[in-house]
């Protein structure tokens, strides 16, 4: 089975161990982190709740386990379907998300790959919401540690779903996949993976002393063999981590201050969408009209500048009066322009950012 790692320090990007962090390989269940993303998403823009009930279709229903066997019909919380997934994973309850959120389940799957490309996946490309075999949905390691680190810096309300060890569902208890979370000291989430052409795979956050570490292994021959790999990966670097020995960088970024570490960990790929200004250096922003939604990121600022003139007039309808920027990064020793619009209060931000997303377009919302 072709293997693939890598470690990274959550609190700096550094890299400090990887092998074959940027090939091809099949995501497995570690693709509904993806879907928990976007539904994460949708909690903070309100376009679910929590308690809102969504009805199972037919599609849904008809998922090959591992699955909660839902029905036809029936009616399953949103908080019950995030749980399920989590612990379970679930592929109907990801459908039942998938379809709420994207109207079909294909439809859906571009939404996650426009997510994506926002976040700097840059390699990833996904075809359903649950991971469920299909030769096109790839990934790379490296992405998924980008995915993970983004789910823990943009949504921490909603993180510790990953950390639950069991959900009781109509009667049977399920109990979660990651058994590092019951083993290995520190461990918080967050996600598990199989098919036959991935073999075992995880994506595991540990927090030890203030030094958190995000760790993916791929190609595990046994769900044992995976999660032993996983922990001796993790006790070789957090010693590496604590000696602070480490100098390989994922991204050196010019003002690194304003930057997530999804973002410092990012090369980010380009969308569609936005109003032309000159190039200009990030800010760290500090009052509440700071927020701001990144559309992407390219090679040359013109490139930038013609995306934001674009999309101003495209949002007037959310009566916001954005700041345009593009702005220069150093992204692993490549000069690249992020296109934002900055000076946004946070919901127009996320409203904007849930609306390009539905329109099959990458977004990132941009928090002080």
């Amino acid at each position: 089975m072709p293997y693939a790692d890598i470690v990274i320090d959550a609190s700096t990007g550094d890299i400090l161990h990887q092998t074959s962090s940027r090939s091809l390989r099949h995501p497995a269940s570690l693709t509904k982190m993806m879907t928990l993303y976007l539904s994460f998403q949708a909690l903070e823009s309100k376009r679910l709740g929590l308690r809102e009930r969504l009805r199972v279709s037919q599609h849904a229903a008809s998922q090959s386990p591992s699955k909660l066997g839902l029905e036809e019909g029936q009616a399953i919380r949103v908080e019950d379907a995030i749980l399920a997934m989590t612990t379970e994973s679930a592929n109907d309850a990801a459908v039942v998300l998938a379809e709420a959120l994207g109207g079909t389940e294909a439809q859906f799957a571009k939404m996650m790959t426009a997510q994506a490309r926002a976040l700097g996946m840059t390699r990833t490309r996904f075809k359903n919401a649950s991971g469920l075999p299909d030769p096109g949905q790839v990934t790379t390691a490296r992405d998924m540690a980008i995915l993970g680190a983004a789910l823990i810096d943009h949504y921490p309300k909603y993180y510790p779903y990953f950390s639950q060890e069991t959900f009781s569902y109509e009667g049977t208890v399920h109990r979660n996949h990651n058994r590092l979370l019951a083993h290995y000291t520190g461990a918080d989430g967050i996600k598990t993976g199989y098919i036959r052409a991935s073999g075992f795979n995880l994506v595991a956050s540990v927090k030890r002393g203030g030094v958190r570490l995000i760790g993916v292994v791929f190609g595990g021959r046994t769900a044992k063999d995976r999660d032993w790999r996983m922990a001796r990966l993790l006790d070789r670097s957090f010693v590496v981590a604590q000696r602070k020995t480490s100098s390989v960088r994922v991204a050196s970024v010019d003002q690194r201050d304003d930057l997530s570490l999804p973002q410092r960990l990012s090369e980010l790929a380009p969308s569609s969408g936005g109003h032309a200004v000159a190039v200009a250096s990030a800010r760290k922003a500090t009052d509440a009209s700071s927020w701001g939604v990144q559309i992407g990121a390219y090679s040359d600022a013109a490139v930038g500048r013609r995306v934001l003139t674009s999309l101003v007039s495209e949002i007037e309808g959310f009566q916001a009066e954005p700041d345009p920027q593009v702005q220069k990064i150093n992204a692993g020793g490549i000069t690249m322009y992020r296109a934002r619009l900055m000076s946004l209060d946070k919901d127009t931000a996320q409203n904007i950012c849930s609306y390009l997303v539905r329109q099959g377009k990458s977004c990132l919302t941009v928090q002080p």
